[in-house]
């Protein structure tokens, strides 16, 4: 099998799901089912629990504002562009706070004007293949002299307009990494037997050490700590 060259280590992580049924060996890997309390409610009121928990598992894995951040999701915040295409097609005028609520890089702007982030941030989707996505694109930001990354992963709540039509992990979650050069536990990168698009719950699993590899472009591994 071979094994691919990456130069990442997880040094921190969390890990939120709304019923908390995922097992997450660690509480202190977990983020309160309700989250966002930290929010200024003016803000918090614009995203949903997906959003909410991205911005706390950020807070939680950069306190200090001063890490780039990368948020990757395959599908964002669906309601607000269904409401958007509703609207529409009622003949009503698109509401401006939901357009800026529905573009791929509103949690990320949500954050940084609550923390006063001023570092990097960016927002992806990559059709399923976000875990894979965020890592290469940590590993870049760390080779250019950066000391740590945080990305989260997440999903949000799926109308019930688009159930059936995409993958989707069957329930809004989200799950965030502290990602390094050399501190912390070494991932693992080789050829997986069969890719597979893995969602954040199934992230959280192979973090909690519930699997004992994750299957996406790539079959990743952790260094035993």
């Amino acid at each position: 099998m071979r094994v691919v060259s990456f130069f990442l280590h997880l040094e921190d992580w969390r890990g939120w799901h709304p019923k908390e049924t995922v097992a997450i060996c660690d509480p202190s890997h977990r983020i309160s089912a309700q989250p966002g309390k930290n929010l200024p409610a003016m803000l918090r009121r614009r995203l949903d629990d997906a959003g909410r928990a991205t911005c706390e598992i950020l807070s939680a894995l950069a306190p200090e504002a001063g890490l780039p951040l990368i948020h990757a999701s395959r599908h964002g915040d669906t309601t607000h562009t269904l409401g958007m295409l509703e609207a529409l097609e009622s003949g009503e005028p698109i509401s401006p706070t939901r357009f800026s609520m529905s573009v791929h890089n509103a949690v990320l702007g949500v954050h940084s004007i609550s923390c006063a982030h001023h570092r990097p941030l960016q927002a992806l989707g990559a059709c399923g293949d976000e875990f894979d996505a965020v890592l290469l694109e940590a590993q870049g930001y760390l080779l250019e002299g950066h000391r740590a990354v945080v990305a989260v992963f997440s999903e949000g709540s799926l109308p019930s307009a688009y159930q059936g039509h995409t993958e989707h992990p069957g329930t809004a979650c989200a799950v965030g990494m502290r990602l390094t050069l050399d501190r912390g536990r070494r991932l693992m990168a080789s050829d997986p037997i069969r890719s597979a698009r893995p969602t954040p719950i199934e992230v959280m699993a192979w973090l909690s050490g519930n699997t004992p590899f994750l299957a996406g472009r790539q079959r990743w591994q952790m260094e035993a700590g």
